[in-house]
């Protein structure tokens, strides 16, 4: 074997190894997971926690965040069907998961679609969030700051396209930025992984994107010193969930139960010989 080629293997084995220790760490320490969420994604967000073995709260008034938001162990905030009544809450929340040190993942849905939506975002962005996870063309509007070319909640552009505006965001920002796409970009605004796995159908059903986001709340929130490592972990693991889904399935509706069902049966084998990481 070549010196390079068995490098990569290393590396691969070293990736896969490391993912399915935080899947394992996840699933005997069920983590705590607050998401403040959106109205279509609360549901497979929960389910995807709920299989992958951490524990979710769908705990969005701002009544509660004192008493509640200390007691978490990550803090997932998602502004997909945003209103101006929800954003106080989603402040509250990002300072009380600071104050007390524990992470928070923010998914800026849509972000340059209106100018409302685009300013709440960069408020978010910040409270120094742990993570950001967003597609393409919501990482590159948040890196630009401005409105941009964007198809409601879908992605305008390829991750790749997203990469140097993902790198920029995170230098600003001090948060890992994923970007989510036919490869997903895992970047600390120096350091670039991608992940391989996954499946195309699952951009055909709806809150796939903020299921992972709340997935990788989970991953960060059992490794919060290693954030870049678990947010790749997470991708992976979910991307390999779904791989193995669409065996199974005949379409979007069955692939859904059976990438919960996949997420929840995931074993080391399946890791080791499925996921995808690589050096960008």
């Amino acid at each position: 074997m070549e010196p390079s080629n068995l490098n990569k293997e290393q590396d691969q084995n070293s990736w896969a190894l490391n993912a399915w220790t935080l899947l394992s760490k996840l699933r005997d320490q069920s983590p705590l997971i607050q998401c403040i969420t959106n109205f279509v994604s609360m549901d497979l967000m929960a389910n995807t926690l709920l299989s992958a073995g951490a524990s979710p709260a769908m705990i969005h008034s701002i009544e509660e965040i004192q008493d509640f938001t200390p007691h978490i162990h990550a803090l997932c905030i998602n502004v997909g069907t945003l209103s101006p009544a929800w954003l106080p809450a989603m402040r509250e929340a990002s300072l009380v998961a600071n104050k007390a040190g524990k992470p928070w993942i923010l998914d800026p849905v849509a972000a340059g679609a209106s100018r409302f939506r685009l300013k709440a975002c960069l408020e978010l962005v910040g409270l120094k969030p742990s993570v950001i996870r967003g597609n393409g063309s919501e990482i590159i509007a948040l890196s630009k700051a401005s409105l941009g070319a964007t198809k409601g909640v879908d992605s305008s552009h390829e991750s790749m396209d997203a990469m140097e505006a993902a790198k920029s965001l995170a230098q600003s920002s001090g948060a890992i930025v994923a970007v989510s796409g036919a490869v997903d970009i895992i970047t600390d605004g120096h350091r670039v992984v991608g992940v391989h796995n996954g499946v195309s159908m699952m951009q055909k059903i709806t809150a796939t994107g903020c299921a992972v986001t709340a997935l990788i709340a989970a991953f960060v929130a059992v490794d919060p010193l290693h954030a870049l490592e678990a947010t790749a972990s997470a991708l992976s693991i979910f991307g390999i969930a779904g791989e193995m889904g669409m065996d199974m399935a005949k379409g979007p509706a069955s692939l859904r139960m059976h990438l919960i069902d996949s997420l929840y049966n995931l074993d080391q084998a399946a890791v080791s010989s499925r996921l995808k990481v690589s050096s960008l």
